[in-house]
């Protein structure tokens, strides 16, 4: 009886894992892009990858170091102008979380005009996929996917963030 459990179990949870609503996965990821237009960097870091924000020092560090990032940023002339969620990719398994690729297009204005970057998000479920968190995934966040996800699943092609391109 047991070892029909196991096997009924083996064969459900692949169909589970891969039945993820994507759309859930971006109207939680658009609320993060809101609150980054408009600096309300509470909900984002409330949004960020737990062990993120803990690496990071915490909230209330997070939340000083990106209000002082932004208004040096604002005081040179950077401004985000709007930020584009696009559809996740694929879902992975990963230990006991679940990850997927969201790609992200941003407009910024700057000293220099309006330039275009494209990257990714990593976003991570740790319920099987109600609620998600989220990690921009830049240069420094990629060098240190294998100490905020020690079971991170290596099927998960991230590519390198692409250069911004003038408008």
């Amino acid at each position: 009886m047991k070892l029909i459990i196991k096997i009924t179990l083996l064969l459900i949870l692949p169909v589970a894992l891969f039945a993820q609503d994507p759309a859930t996965v971006k109207r939680q990821a658009n609320v993060v892009a809101k609150a980054l237009l408009n600096s309300d960097f509470k909900t984002v870091i409330a949004n960020t990858y737990p062990r993120a924000v803990t690496l990071g020092g915490g909230k209330d560090k997070m939340l000083k170091m990106m209000t002082a990032g932004i208004n040096q940023m604002k005081a040179q002339g950077f401004l985000f102008e709007k930020v584009t969620i696009g559809s996740p990719g694929k879902f992975y398994k990963a230990g006991n979380e679940i990850h997927c690729l969201i790609p992200e297009n941003l407009i910024m204005k700057t000293s220099q005009g309006r330039f275009s970057a494209t990257s990714n998000l990593l976003a991570v479920s740790q319920d099987g996929g109600k609620n998600w968190s989220f990690l921009d995934l830049n240069q420094g966040t990629m060098a240190s996917i294998k100490t905020l996800f020690p079971n991170f699943n290596n099927n998960l092609i991230i590519p390198q963030p692409a250069q911004p391109v003038k408008l």
